[in-house]
């Protein structure tokens, strides 16, 4: 039935559209044109809806700070209020280490301290008591503090003879020359007095008797100027194989080459000129180095019977050094010398 319906309403349908165009198709041009007309004034433009304004955002509530937790406040001890006292007479003042202590005040009782004794000052630190290394002209071994006379305790055995200078009658020396074996002659030597032969080298490379003496007294200060008892030199400055006198043999004094008062007493300081770290001694300064060690101790006579001992200046010198140098023959030293 419905079925029916629908296909009747489509076919009618149908037939109106049919008869619609051709209704049109039988207009002249200038009725379709006023139809279209007609019909264009008929249609009315819609008006556009206007846009609803944005609402502006809404505004964010302010956070609320959150109060931070406040210290709880200590409570402050009560300062106890201490009595000045009262400022003494002018003529009565006391000195800061006469001072008596401050009043305590009455309502807070405090107990007087025992008196405690005085302190017992303490000793003063005895001087350290120089120790050289080596071993005596006796053969004793030198590990003992050593205990120096004075004066006039020792009893004096006199002066030695020059006649007993190492080497014979007939010697023949190179660089020990005449005025150089007198001069050693001519000094007034005490039997006893050296008991070392201590060879040190000058750290320059030239120099002679004459410029060390002026640089000790001027620049280190020493009252009888070189420190050395002989100089040999190496060329530079004085002739090589040059042995000069210092004035502290010709005076018979004490050195002033190594650091002891003790050893500087007793021991002969030969300086080598030349900077023997970097240098070796020169042939002539090894061949007047040993002329002058044997007329030496044949000069200051012997001690119990021994020699007086040989030493490299770093061999025996209480304080570390380098002197004579790295490059001096220290073992032809001792083997020539025995010590």
């Amino acid at each position: 039935m419905h079925r029916g319906f629908i296909i009747r309403a489509v076919y009618a349908a149908l037939l109106g559209v049919c008869a619609v165009e051709l209704a049109v198709g039988q207009m002249s041009e200038e009725e379709k044109k006023n139809l279209f007309l007609k019909a264009r004034q008929d249609i009315r433009p819609v008006p556009k809806k206007e846009a609803a304004p944005t609402p502006p955002p809404k505004p964010r509530p302010a956070a609320t700070p959150t109060p931070r937790p406040q210290p709880t406040p200590r409570p402050q001890a009560t300062p106890v209020s201490t009595p000045r006292p009262e400022p003494p007479a002018p003529a009565d003042v006391p000195s800061r280490e006469e001072e008596a202590p401050e009043a305590t005040p009455p309502s807070r009782p405090v107990s007087t301290p025992a008196s405690k004794p005085s302190p017992t000052p303490a000793p003063s630190k005895p001087v350290p008591v120089q120790t050289p290394r080596g071993k005596t002209p006796g053969g004793v071994t030198m590990d003992a503090p050593v205990v120096i006379e004075k004066s006039g305790l020792s009893e004096d055995e006199g002066f030695e003879p020059p006649k007993k200078s190492g080497g014979g009658l007939f010697k023949r020396w190179r660089y020990l020359t005449p005025a150089v074996r007198k001069a050693i002659d001519s000094a007034p030597v005490r039997k006893g007095r050296w008991k070392y032969v201590i060879v040190h080298n000058s750290g320059t490379r030239q120099g002679n008797a004459r410029i060390f003496d002026n640089y000790h007294r001027r620049v280190r200060k020493m009252s009888n100027g070189l420190a050395y008892h002989f100089v040999i030199g190496n060329g530079n400055a004085s002739g090589d194989g040059q042995i000069e006198i210092g004035p502290r043999w010709t005076k018979q004094i004490n050195g002033g080459h190594v650091a002891s008062d003790y050893l500087n007493n007793i021991a002969i300081g030969i300086c080598l000129v030349g900077d023997l770290n970097r240098d070796a001694p020169t042939p002539a300064q090894l061949a007047a180095l040993d002329e002058l060690i044997v007329y030496l101790r044949g000069r200051v006579g012997k001690v119990k019977g021994k020699q007086a001992i040989v030493k490299g200046h770093k061999e025996i010198n209480p304080k570390p050094t380098d002197c004579p140098g790295d490059r001096f023959p220290l073992k032809w030293l001792r083997r020539r010398f025995g010590s």
